[in-house]
């Protein structure tokens, strides 16, 4: 059976460092920080107390205020990228087979404000079990596709992957093989996250995983930088189109891309914790290569999963390293975490739209907030540091992974005919 070409026709993206495409990319160019104190609730009292919050953002000028108290923010988040990619995609919304048109999305943990809202409302309320009957629609991972799908009348496949940090990615994945086996023509996915909370700060600040830079916050997501302490949480939603090749190409669509390949691996290794020779990692981009079809040294640039850890940021590296061998020293590197913080489940789709714009403009992104050299860190590879720089990029690499050694890696090409 002939696989069929997928391509990408429609972006749209809610960040730290923008609240569209135009501004998420002018953030990535700029090496614009969106970390900063925490403004959705009192942090004084933990080790953390800062986050990628957005910025400038209110739910009524998207939706009216009835509606917004219906939907999480990770809801919100993903109606509001996904209508951005839909109108940017062009498609004639009237003219599309709906039941062919399928939502796959990915949050890593969904409703998260909601649930510890209701928790908390119950606990200090007078015992009785007064529960809001949107509570569990609102919590759910699998509502914001469901939403999205409801909105524009959608009838193909619709469902969240939750890979925890993988999750969208992981979604990227499902979509491109549900079109190119021929299943779909056109398939609306990302993921969106919201977990700058008192429960997902909290949690995480229990872990040890978060920066605790209370004194510099802009300058806390440092990836590759040996004075790195943990990454930043962040929040918002990113949204691809991706959609058949000769469906794209009869309607004349604008096409970014195309994505050739797509892999996953899992560590096996531990719940949290990357394994240390990044054997998992190297398997996934292996996998990725083969299932494009692709060699090694036909990459041009790689996103990595850069959260900004310890442990991680030299893992990753040495797998790439490993699987690249000597062309690693051609490849533009960089972590675009440094700029908009961890965005979890939605940091899959959200690294995918900046790797795809780098090839658009020939651009790639800066990693920022590097000042000290990790000894553990081979020096001679480019990790694109503190200032964005020019160069074709044909082939880009997009590296996800997630707790509990969830491996995702997403390839993408410059079209050709």
């Amino acid at each position: 059976m002939k696989l069929k070409r997928v391509v990408i026709t429609g972006l749209g993206a809610l960040t730290p460092i923008g609240n569209n495409i135009q501004e998420y990319w002018e953030g990535l160019v700029n090496g614009k920080s969106g970390s900063a104190p925490i403004t959705y609730f009192d942090a004084s009292r933990f080790k953390t107390r800062f986050a990628c919050e957005l910025k400038d953002y209110n739910p009524e000028a998207y939706f009216d205020r009835k509606e917004a108290r219906k939907l999480d923010r990770f809801a919100q988040y993903a109606l509001i990228s996904s209508d951005e990619a839909i109108s940017d995609s062009g498609i004639d919304l009237n003219q599309v087979d709906k039941f062919r048109v399928g939502v796959i999305w990915g949050a890593g943990i969904g409703g998260l404000q909601t649930f510890q809202d209701e928790v908390q409302n119950f606990v200090e309320g007078d015992g009785t079990p007064r529960f809001n009957p949107f509570f569990i629609p609102k919590m759910i991972a699998d509502i914001a596709p469901g939403h999205i799908s409801i909105k524009h009348g959608f009838m193909g496949p619709n469902y969240t992957t939750v890979s925890a940090c993988a999750s969208s990615a992981n979604a990227m994945i499902d979509a491109l093989n549900y079109i190119r086996l021929g299943y779909c023509d056109v398939v609306v996915t990302g993921g969106s996250e919201a977990a700058v909370t008192i429960a997902g700060m909290g949690g995480f600040n229990a872990m040890h995983a978060l920066s605790t830079r209370n004194e510099s916050p802009e300058t806390a997501s440092r990836p590759f930088d040996a004075t790195r302490d943990g990454f930043v949480l962040g929040e918002g939603a990113g949204c691809l189109i991706l959609e058949e090749y000769e469906h794209a190409k009869k309607r004349g669509a604008k096409i970014y891309a195309e994505v050739v390949g797509g892999g996953m691996s899992s560590d096996a290794y531990h719940m949290t914790a990357p394994h240390p020779e990044g054997i998992g990692v190297e398997r996934v981009m292996l996998n990725c290569l083969k299932d494009a079809g692709m060699s090694p040294d036909e990459v041009d640039h790689i996103n990595t999963h850069g959260t900004s850890t310890p442990l991680g940021d030299v893992a990753e590296l040495k797998a790439i390293a490993s699987v690249f061998g000597e062309h690693v020293k051609d490849i533009n590197i960089n972590s675009t975490k440094s700029m908009t913080g961890h965005l979890l489940g939605a940091a899959g789709a959200v690294e995918a739209i900046a790797a795809i714009l780098s090839m658009t403009h020939g651009i790639v992104p800066p990693t920022i907030n590097h000042s000290t050299v990790d000894e553990n860190i081979d020096p001679s590879l480019n990790l694109t540091l503190n200032q964005a720089q020019k160069r074709e990029v044909n082939v880009a690499m997009s590296n996800t992974f997630g707790f509990g050694g969830h491996n995702a890696c997403l390839l993408f090409k410059k079209i050709d005919s």
